[in-house]
């Protein structure tokens, strides 16, 4: 591919080992061939409508051919804009130095590096995109939703209002757009990285009403669907952005200073190829990764036997798609094993440098056959059907899911429904730890065993209470909703605080040593920041563990949590966060901008089991029925009543919540004993080494004291004497 790459002319002398001499070196990828990227994607995408039949004309209520092809071309559009965003977001947050020399200046007027700005600049451009294809593909979703064609009749209008407000798939496009459109707007203005940490998270954010909408939503595991495409467009994005975003800094990466040959950028700017593809290459396999698993779970919910796989056009675009991304994965190994060591090579700089490019041009082609291949698929009907059945029970209506069977004591073990979210979260958690601890101990270092095992253990007992029976049952019973939430924030998070996860990864991440900002210094950057301070509060993190308990089950937040998927998510994240900073004030060993004194930490533990043990006899003596529409409409014909059930429910809350906290404070008591024994051998220690210097200046005080008082006491009695 030699006209794949720009030759740049430089006065440099030929490399040794190089064929090529002066003038044929490669620093960037010229514009043919992004554009050819882009055109992978129309190809890919028109000739899998085709295949699948997804844009043929429907016998009845046919929108017409503007709908059925527009369609998908903004939702192809659409996708490679919001990759594009969160793909810059990444580089300018994570990857990318922020000032031109590299260095980590304190300078706030320190001149931008090329590279930065160019992110940032097509990201923003990529925002506007993202907007106006929100836009297209809430319009022409409703049309093809009406079964009717593009229209300007006010009756049109009026439809497409209501579409927007009451219809859940237009709610969702319209969300969609106003996430687009502030995102797009704080491009254009902010330039602190903190600010656009919080836009990148937003714009993740944006992700989330595509995953909860389409074939995923009515599926038979549809919650398991949901988080598995969740996690998939998340994947998705980071790597297709980042490989867009190489492709269009590949100009700007090579740097004018030493050894570099880039003729656009200023003089002095570093060449930061080869970081910046390492750290890429860090985040691309672990999107890989993703990607792979959550797609494979994502086919075999929508996919039960193997003629649906082999059998279907369906599945046979998810078999194509599958070869493309594991031919991506190929890709990105040679990239990580042979490409970005030789770049530092001198001999081989500049040949590893051409077939980096040459490689990014070859996945930039595969990528955008492959998104168009996936808004195909978006568009074809799956084998198996995605509609309720007219004959649905309550259960289902309520909660997604059939009764299941009557808990039973060995049912405590054996009924399972995997929560894809957290299993991801637990994956990560301790792939992550574990290579955390093998680059400490291969550095000659220690580490704890004990902390492994807990950190171990934490995460099995995430697993069991997100994936497991409570969580199963949970759904159906106040009881076990109950085991499952006092297990989430009360018994997970201590195994998991004693692990010390913020102590191993400052130990074992690499400080950055140019301007950019790596997991290292964005975890000290959130250790020492207001928000931090405010959290880890000793009075706030008790005040929040107690008192979101009664703010969350005596207010609608709790119906919203158990019948909506958005809400039973944000539920475990917030009492699994709650119970860990708790806990991580009291017994944790993690940097915190502030501690409590010992003292303190007992009464704030003998407060909580107090509060604790008010809130359970409350539930077990209440008459009213929590989430009343929820519970009472679930037509469970085994078990205890629905309000016996919530009283039962309020004995668990008071009996289990009272051992953790008990545990937690015998915790306390032994950091304080040997925090005093500690002190007790530094103060032994000292006073060795200064032949109890301060024990006896303390004696002569006394001495020097007592001599005065006597003075005093002569002086008294002569004045008495006359």
């Amino acid at each position: 591919m030699p006209s794949a790459v720009n030759p740049t002319p430089t006065t440099a002398a030929p490399v040794p080992g190089d064929a090529r001499g002066p003038g044929q070196g490669s620093d960037g990828i010229s514009r043919p061939w992004l554009i050819a990227g882009l055109a992978a994607l129309f190809v890919g995408l028109a000739a899998a409508l085709i295949f699948s039949g997804a844009a043929a004309a429907r016998e009845v209520s046919d929108p017409g051919a503007l709908v059925r092809w527009g369609l998908p071309v903004s939702k192809a559009i659409h996708n490679v804009a919001v990759a594009t965003v969160i793909g810059g977001l990444i580089f300018a947050v994570g990857i990318l130095p922020r000032d031109r020399t590299g260095s980590r200046s304190k300078q706030r007027d320190a001149p931008e590096h090329p590279a930065f700005t160019r992110a940032l600049a097509v990201a923003a451009a990529a925002g506007a995109v993202w907007t106006l294809s929100a836009i297209a593909v809430l319009v022409l979703g409703y049309a093809d939703i009406a079964g009717q064609g593009i229209s300007g009749d006010p009756e049109f209008t009026r439809s497409l209002v209501y579409f927007m407000t009451d219809i859940e798939t237009g709610r969702a496009w319209l969300t969609v757009v106003i996430i687009a459109a502030v995102v797009t707007t704080v491009l254009f203005g902010v330039r602190s990285r903190g600010g656009l940490a919080l836009t990148l998270i937003l714009s993740l954010i944006g992700l989330v009403p595509a995953a909860l909408i389409g074939h995923s939503s009515s599926s038979s595991d549809h919650e398991g669907a949901i988080n598995s495409l969740g996690l998939h467009l998340v994947g998705v994005s980071a790597w297709v952005g980042g490989i867009i975003m190489l492709a269009l800094l590949s100009g700007v990466l090579g740097g004018a200073g030493a050894g570099g040959r880039n003729k656009g950028a200023s003089a002095g700017t570093p060449d930061i190829t080869e970081p910046t593809l390492r750290r890429f290459s860090s985040l691309a396999g672990f999107a890989f990764a993703l990607v792979f698993a959550s797609g494979v779970i994502n086919a075999s919910i929508r996919l039960t036997t193997w003629s649906d796989l082999f059998g279907s056009a369906y599945g046979q675009l998810i078999l194509a798609k599958t070869a493309a991304v594991l031919v991506l994965g190929g890709i990105g190994l040679m990239h990580r094993r042979w490409v970005i060591p030789q770049l530092g090579n001198r001999a081989m700089g500049r040949s590893a440098r051409r077939v980096l490019w040459q490689l990014v041009i070859v996945e930039l082609i595969i990528m955008g056959a492959t998104s168009g291949i996936a808004v195909a698929l978006g568009r074809s009907a799956p084998p198996q059907p995605t509609t309720f059945a007219p004959d649905a029970s309550p259960a289902f209506l309520l909660s997604g899911y059939e009764l299941p069977p009557e808990l039973t004591p060995e049912r405590w073990l054996t009924e399972w429904r995997p929560d894809w979210l957290w299993i991801a979260v637990v994956v990560f958690a301790l792939v992550a730890y574990v290579l955390g601890v093998w680059k400490i101990l291969r550095r000659g270092d220690s580490w704890p065993w004990f902390r492994t095992v807990n950190w171990a253990v934490g995460l099995v007992v995430l697993t069991y209470v997100t994936s497991g029976p409570p969580s199963v049952y949970g759904r159906v019973l106040f009881s076990a909703h109950m085991v499952d939430h006092m297990a989430l924030t009360m018994v997970a998070p201590i195994f998991l605080v004693l692990g010390a996860p913020m102590t191993l990864a400052l130990r074992a991440l690499t400080p950055r040593r140019d301007s950019s900002r790596g997991p290292r210094e964005w975890l000290l950057i959130i250790i020492h920041s207001k928000f931090s301070q405010l959290v880890t509060h000793p009075l706030f993190a008790a005040a929040n563990f107690a008192g979101s308990i009664v703010l969350f089950y005596y207010s609608d937040a709790f119906g919203y949590a158990m019948r909506d998927h958005v809400g039973h998510e944000l539920m475990n994240l917030h009492f699994a966060l709650t119970g860990y900073i708790f806990v991580l004030t009291m017994i944790g060993t993690d940097p915190l901008p502030r501690r409590a004194p010992y003292p303190m930490r007992l009464l704030l533990l003998l407060a909580t089991m107090g509060f604790h043990a008010f809130f359970g006899v409350a539930i077990m003596g209440g008459t009213g029925l929590l989430a009343a529409d929820y519970f009472g409409n679930l037509g469970r014909p085994w078990g205890p009543s629905a309000l016996l059930d919530q009283q039962m429910g309020g004995a668990v809350a008071w009996g289990i919540g009272e051992v953790p906290t008990l545990l937690v404070a015998i915790g306390v008591a032994i950091m304080w004993s040997r925090s005093d024994a500690r002190e007790s051998k530094r103060t032994d220690r000292a006073a060795d080494r200064n032949n109890d210097a301060d024990l006896t200046a303390y004696n002569d005080m006394f001495a020097k004291l007592a001599e005065r008082d006597a003075k005093l006491a002569e002086r008294n009695s002569k004045l008495e004497g006359r």
